[in-house]
């Protein structure tokens, strides 16, 4: 079994998905495969039966979303098994799950809230050891005209920023490797410019293919200091208490989509925006133009504060 668990990941990862989703996997796999009884000996030991059993002391002490998660690491498992011709069929499907509970976006409370953000972290606090407002700005700006997930953030080139006046864009990796390009307005892209100006100040020469975001000594942001940097600009701005509880940048993301909502854009335009891989069941999916995505990125009101900040 250990062996076939390491085939299927080590299948997985030509995928080339991110660290997180394969320590997933490998954790999801592992533990439900330790609950089993008996202990299986060979694949064909997992029936139906055993495994929801199994499942269900793994269900006892933990949240339906890591259940769920789990029942789709083995689903996706025993689908290699299948096509590999290891086993004859996949069992899960006699397996129950949680059932999704809808989700409600967690954006930043108040309708000014955006603005405030971006005014107070735009002027340089010399409480800081090295104030960079134009680096943070950018940063909030991505989140917040562009939709941007912490992920993509990190994976952003200075290239990744292009385009004519008029036509500027973001080329996005999105998640599972999906590519994307998301349109910008004049206010993004200024952000974005005065960022790199200040950063050719602070370290020189910036080629295309260089990271997009930096640290203060100009080596790549990773997760954990992006994250901080987010928290850090909330404190600044005096908006933590306008946070929902256990959303950090995530926050900015879902306020960006909540904004194109309240302003008109559709649910077709909104998934092409975020990298959403379809439309709920109930919805079909539309094929929206790129001058559609351009008109509705043009009504996000977050981008007229942008212009100021000169």
């Amino acid at each position: 079994m250990v062996e076939l668990i390491d085939d299927f990941l080590a299948a997985r990862a030509a995928r080339k998905p991110s660290v997180h989703t394969l320590a997933a996997y490998r954790r999801d796999l592992h533990l439900v495969l330790r609950l089993t009884e008996p202990a299986p000996i060979t694949v064909s030991d997992l029936s139906p039966r055993v495994l929801r059993a199994a499942f269900a002391r793994f269900a006892a002490d933990r949240a339906a979303a890591s259940v769920s998660r789990a029942w789709s690491s083995w689903n996706a498992f025993f689908t290699f098994l299948v096509t590999e011709g290891l086993v004859a069929g996949n069992p899960m499907s006699a397996v129950d799950k949680p059932r999704p509970v809808a989700l409600s976006p967690k954006s930043l409370r108040g309708e000014d809230t955006p603005e405030v953000l971006l005014r107070a972290v735009s002027r340089p606090d010399e409480r800081q050891r090295d104030p960079w407002p134009e680096r943070d700005v950018a940063v909030l700006a991505l989140a917040l005209c562009a939709g941007l997930r912490l992920s993509e953030m990190l994976a952003l080139r200075v290239g990744s920023v292009a385009g004519r006046d008029g036509e500027r864009r973001v080329e996005v990796a999105g998640k599972g490797g999906r590519p994307r390009t998301v349109p910008i307005e004049d206010g993004l892209s200024s952000a974005v410019r005065r960022y790199l100006d200040s950063r050719r100040v602070r370290f020189g020469r910036v080629g295309a293919t260089a990271p997009l975001l930096v640290d203060r000594r100009g080596e790549p942001l990773r997760r954990g200091g992006l994250q901080y940097l987010v928290r850090s600009c909330y404190q600044r701005a005096g908006i933590g208490d306008r946070v929902p509880r256990g959303a950090q940048l995530h926050a900015l993301r879902h306020t960006f989509a909540t904004r194109l909502a309240e302003d008109g854009a559709n649910a077709s335009e909104i998934m092409r925006l975020l990298g959403h891989a379809s439309l709920a069941t109930s919805q079909s999916y539309i094929e929206v133009t790129a001058q559609q995505q351009r008109a509705a990125v043009a009504a996000n009101r977050t981008n007229r504060v942008l212009g100021e900040l000169v």
